[in-house]
């Protein structure tokens, strides 16, 4: 069964390489979602990637991912300070949930420095700026067990570094 991954992205990352490049880079969410889209198929995995503005939006689409994903990566942005409706709808979803933001939050200013949200996921990724997406996709089809054997070894795991 191929792995179906949820990737969701919060308020205002849809202008992602116009909103203060200097914090979060020139690359565009478009960028990400196409880099992303590139390596679930070299993973054999299936994405569906979102973006809203919209708590309440957010809030259903990880509703709807139960039954219908095998993981889900969130830049919650904004929403990551705030939202006790998004820690609640995670900790509904029984598969690994992995928290991303480009910035390494904790070296942010006091409003941007701690996630509220990250209580109710598996792993959190900051400060790898896009590449944290590439990230917890790898980490997240390794932690369902289907990483594809064309990964090297030592990419799957500690058990499975030093295995041929």
């Amino acid at each position: 069964m191929t792995a179906r991954i949820m990737i969701l992205n919060g308020p205002n990352l849809n202008f992602l390489g116009i909103r203060e490049p200097h914090i979060y880079g020139s690359t565009t969410l478009k960028e990400i979602e196409a880099s992303c889209q590139a390596l679930a198929d070299q993973l054999g995995v299936s994405i569906s990637f979102h973006q809203s503005n919209m708590e309440g939006e957010l809030v259903n689409l990880v509703q709807s991912a139960h039954g219908k994903a095998d993981a889900i990566i969130m830049n919650p942005a904004a929403y990551s300070f705030t939202s006790i409706a998004l820690i609640d709808a995670l900790k509904i979803f029984e598969g690994p949930k992995i928290e991303v933001h480009i910035s390494n939050i904790h070296t942010r200013d006091e409003l941007h420095r701690h996630s509220i949200t990250s209580s109710a996921c598996t792993a959190v990724i900051c400060g790898l700026g896009p590449y944290g997406y590439l990230a917890a996709m790898l980490a997240a089809v390794q932690r369902i067990g289907q990483l594809p054997d064309t990964i090297p070894a030592a990419l799957h795991g500690l058990a499975a570094v030093g295995k041929t």
